[in-house]
This record gives C-alpha cells, structure tokens and sequence, in this order.
C-alpha cells in the first residue's frame, strides 16, 4: 500500500502533493562485469630461475619499479663473453686497416701489385664486417641480461602473480598480471534487435549493487561485430577515472535510455513503503 508521508502541522493539517503527467525515461537494463580498460601481463623474455620477488597480489606498484628479478650469471657470462669478442674485433680491424693502409702506400710506389692491394683491402673490409657483428651480438647479449630485471610497464595493482621463488620460467612464460585502476569500464553483450534503440551515443547509468551506488557512464562504444553464436553486440560503457570501490570482475548493471514516455509521477518524499 502507498500513503502520503506527512507530518502533522500544529493545526493538524498534513501537507500534500499532486500527482503530475511527466515525461519519463525508458531504460533497457542488462548485466555486465567490469573489466580495466589497461590490463596486462608480464612474461618472461629469458630463461632462468626466479631469486626475488618484490610485490604480491593487491600491491600498489609504481612505473618502472623492480617486481621480480630473474637469476643473471648465465646472462651475465654470455654479455662478458660478447664484450671479449668485441675487443678481439676491433683489433682485427685496427691491424687490417693499418696493413691496408701500408699496401696502399706501397701500391702507389710500385713496390706491390694491385692484387696484393686488393687482398689487403677485402681482408680489411672483412675485420670491419666482423666488428660490426661482434657489437650487435654485445648489444643483443646486453638486451638479454637487461631482461633479468622485470619493471612495471606502468603504474598499477597486481592482479595475479604466476610463480614462486626458485621457479625455472622460459621466454614467454607470464609471471604476473595488473591493471590500472585509473580507467574501468563495463562489458556488456546486447542482443542484436535492441541496438537501434539505443542508438550509437547511449546515455546509460550503471548500477553497482555491492556499492549501493548509481554512476554516470563517461562514454560508451558499441563495437562492430556480432557474435554469431549469441546474436549479441558487445557494447563498452566507461566509467569516470579513479571511481572508488570499483575493480575489475565486480558485477554491475547496466541501464541504457531507449525512449521517453509520460507517466503518472509524485514526490519520493510523499511515499511510505509497508
């Protein structure tokens, strides 16, 4: 049943209210989980054995900010390895280039012949090929032992955290996952035959039931593609940067205006629920 809530006057009299014809919004609500709109996973780019890890599940890390560290000797022996190899080339080169030099000379007074000149300048043109590659392979066995030191992408939460201490892990193994709190939104899939009415640019409002809370959608982008299986759209609401209490996972409502209509209206104030 619905009564007036009022509240007696010193005369007795209850105050009251009209009922009033007003245009009304019509919304078409559908469930959805909320999803951050920068997540990622980090993997491992070299072989080795995990010795430290830094943070854990539910953990604030800061961009470029040491997680986890991969054992480095093996990384390590190979970058010395390189760098000796690079010494040994570049004085290689330095001896071809001053044999070179000297045959030259002596070509130019006709102490030696052009063959013997030409072999000292591809044996020279050879010391400077093989230079060049002892230093990209440095260089390569430098990015390899940088890869033992894994930071954060960006500043974020840890979601999950994939292996242990003493854990052997191999290129492309994920080690942790985390997301940027900063942006979220909400994932629904809305059959086909609703999609002319919302339109393009819906107006929605999500509903958080766990928080009690009603929040304004910032944007929202239907994507172009239909799941043949379920003959539904998926349809992205963003939500406003750094909502408090929402996180990626949580169950919401989404609730999409698809038309007006007049109906019958009176204050909230004026309504007693029994």
């Amino acid at each position: 049943m619905l009564l007036v809530a009022a509240t007696a006057h010193a005369d007795g009299q209850l105050p009251f209210a009209p009922a009033q014809y007003r245009e009304v919004e019509q919304t078409y609500s559908i469930e959805g989980l909320v999803e951050a709109t920068r997540q990622s996973t980090v993997s491992a780019q070299i072989s080795g054995r995990i010795k430290e890890i830094n943070f854990d599940v539910g953990s604030r890390v800061n961009k470029g900010q040491v997680i986890l560290r991969i054992d480095e000797r093996e990384t390590a022996q190979a970058l010395a390895g390189s760098n000796a190899q690079v010494l040994q080339a570049q004085a290689t080169l330095q001896n071809a280039k001053a044999n070179y030099e000297r045959s030259r000379q002596l070509f130019e007074q006709k102490f030696i012949s052009q063959s013997a000149l030409d072999k000292a300048q591809a044996e020279y043109q050879v010391a400077r090929a093989q230079a060049a590659a002892s230093e990209a392979g440095a260089g390569q066995a430098g990015l390899a032992h940088a890869y033992s030191v894994v930071v954060a992408p960006y500043s974020g939460i840890v979601a999950a955290r994939l292996v242990e201490v003493g854990e052997m892990v191999t290129p492309g193994k994920p080690m942790m996952v985390g997301f940027d709190p900063e942006g979220m939104r909400v994932v629904v899939s809305v059959p086909q035959y609703k999609l002319s009415e919302i339109g393009s640019r819906p107006r929605v409002m999500v509903e958080a039931p766990s928080l009690h809370r009603w929040i304004k959608a910032v944007s929202t982008t239907v994507q172009p593609l239909a799941d043949a299986r379920t003959h539904s759209t998926q349809v992205r609401v963003y939500l406003p940067a750094n909502e408090a209490g929402v996180y990626p996972g949580m169950f919401v409502r989404a609730h999409f205006v698809v038309s007006k209509a007049n109906k019958l209206v009176i204050p909230g104030s004026a309504v007693m629920h029994r």
